[in-house]
């Protein structure tokens, strides 16, 4: 038998992490990366395996002297840290095996810190090295040929992950997407034909999930409808399952904009409890999503952008956006044009980030064969490694910090917010539900915890913020959503999340500003914010980074 540890390092602070609003819920983290579970489950029952997550716990290098085998899965957003993590370990004598995005994006950089390189998926190539491991016949390197089949996969080891300290489970349905958008790597790693697990299999990670005490899942698909017939069978067994019951379980997920298009998949997912979808629009310029290749964005018989969120929005789902700045035909318009356009979407949360050329997509061949490609010391100065177009490198980085300002200035991002929920009146599907009348008592159940949880989440960021203004510009917003709507206290919980994420998005966005009054260059808080949702950062002798969801293995 064999000690193997598996770790995931540390994430800078991002977008996604939540890392300043974390402390307000009493976690230490947002979720685990999903290929930490299944990376452990594909591991033979003979061997002896522990999960550490940095996020959640600190690392005891003089444990992971005494391992067998030390596993690291990693993004490019975390690559500085891995690499301290590799140098660490290898100095304690003990084989370190490295997978995840980074190794698949950038390999070379891996060479010589890693005994072993898996690129790509790694469902199949993990467990044949470890058994060519034991006999001592192993590679230094693996590639699996084909993609994986989804249906093969094992249930993840959802009891090895420390579930207390995360606010949300992530589980992975599919991999894959049917687009073919330039910029994005989805298509280069998992394919366009998108390969689903069975509903057995997915129910039976939500039960693991319930059982570890966690509510809130994020379905990390990076476009849960890819394949739309199949998902629609998968969510009905997960309506069934939620139904039986009394809904347990809160969803949210990523998914194309073409969503807007089929009624009944929104209807599903609504009635499936999926209550947020994060949505990759990118721009309201039309001539940048074709130049891009977003063409599922642009579609003038489905209507137009604004009238496509609004038709996800009146369907009960509350929607996310990533925005990006520096396309082809970006112009210094852009900057006033995308913050009005997240107004008249009424979308809070918008990821919004500079275009960034990731190695093996299309984009980045177009650029480096024009020669548009910044070195590494120019990408950290302008925070991306595209040369723009339509302006200079230093426009658009300016264009993106004053961007960033305004979306999430506090009026701003409030009015967003109160258009939303109080001018629409927006709800949830689930919280409308005929169902609800048969289940009184688990009804009230729901209504007397969501009241605590808003009380506690409430009173927690009023004494934590500091600034007098902005602290009693919280006290304001959640003083207007109990008069406005106090007899629902589920979005009375809501509200108060997401006024607790301005608290998060407002210290990214000034950490952002704070550019380097010599060089100009952004702080490391704000490139990472800037590529929160992509996938790459232009690899240099000290830094390489990138985000948290779920990528495979490894």
């Amino acid at each position: 038998m064999a000690d193997i540890v598996i770790i995931n390092p540390r994430f800078d602070i991002s977008f996604w992490g939540l890392e300043h609003c974390m402390p307000l819920f009493g976690k230490r983290a947002n979720l685990p990366v999903s290929c930490l579970a299944l990376l452990a489950a594909l591991v033979p029952d003979h061997h002896e395996v522990t999960l550490v997550d940095e996020n959640v716990e600190d690392i005891d290098f003089d444990r992971l002297g005494r391992a067998d085998l030390v596993c690291l899965t990693g993004m490019s957003i975390q690559g500085r840290r891995l690499m301290e993590i590799l140098d660490e370990v290898k100095a304690r004598g003990v084989p370190v095996v490295v997978g995840g995005p980074m190794a698949t994006v950038e390999p070379e950089s891996l060479e010589g810190a890693a005994d072993v390189i898996f690129v790509g998926e790694a469902d199949e190539t993990w467990p044949q090295f470890l058994a060519e491991w034991e006999q001592g016949t192993h590679k230094t390197r693996y590639a699996q040929k084909d993609k994986s089949d989804m249906a093969t996969l094992p249930l993840p080891r959802v009891d090895l992950l420390k579930a207390d300290r995360y606010m949300f489970g992530s589980l992975q349905i599919s991999r894959g997407c049917p687009f073919t958008c330039e910029f994005c790597d989805i298509i280069v790693t998992f394919g366009r034909r998108p390969r689903l697990k069975t509903s057995e299999m997915v129910i039976a990670e939500l039960e693991a999930f319930e059982r570890a005490g966690l509510k809130i899942i994020f379905v990390v698909d990076d476009n849960l409808i890819g394949n739309k017939k199949a998902i629609k069978e998968v969510l009905r067994d997960i309506i069934a399952w939620q139904q039986e019951r009394a809904y347990p379980l809160t969803l949210f997920t990523e998914a194309s904009l073409d969503l807007a298009e089929d009624e009944e998949l929104m209807q599903l997912m609504g009635l499936a409890n999926f209550q947020s979808v994060f949505i990759g629009i990118e721009t309201p310029n039309e001539d940048s999503l074709k130049e891009t290749k977003k063409l599922q964005n642009v579609r003038p018989n489905a209507g137009s952008l604004l009238e496509r969120v609004h038709r996800i929005q009146d369907h009960g789902l509350d929607v996310w956006c990533g925005m990006i700045v520096g396309f082809d035909h970006d112009d210094p318009s852009i900057f006033d044009v995308m913050p009005k356009f997240l107004v008249d979407a009424r979308i809070s949360a918008a990821l919004i980030g500079l275009l960034h050329a990731i190695p093996t997509t299309p984009l980045y061949d177009r650029l480096k064969e024009a020669g548009r490609l910044n070195d590494p010391d120019a990408s950290d100065l302008y925070g991306t490694n595209v040369v723009p177009l339509g302006m200079s490198s230093e426009t658009l980085r300016d264009g993106f910090i004053q961007v960033m300002q305004d979306c999430y200035a506090a009026d701003a991002y409030f009015k967003r917010l109160d258009t939303q929920f109080f001018d629409n009146n927006f709800k949830f599907v689930m919280h409308q539900l005929p169902y609800w009348k048969g289940q009184r008592l688990a009804w009230m159940k729901r209504c007397v915890l969501n009241y605590v949880r808003f009380g506690a989440v409430a009173a927690r960021l009023l004494s934590v913020v500091k600034d007098d203004a902005l602290r009693a510009r919280y006290k304001q917003q959640l003083t207007r959503v109990v008069r406005r709507r106090w007899r629902e206290p589920h979005i009375l919980f809501v509200y108060t999340i997401k006024v607790a994420m301005h608290y998060h998005y407002s210290a990214l966005a000034h950490a952002l500003a704070q550019v380097d009054e010599k060089t100009g260059a952004m702080p490391d808080a704000g490139r990472s914010f800037s590529r929160a949702k992509r996938r790459w950062r232009p690899p240099s002798p000290l830094r390489r980074r990138r985000r948290a969801a779920g990528r495979e293995c490894g």
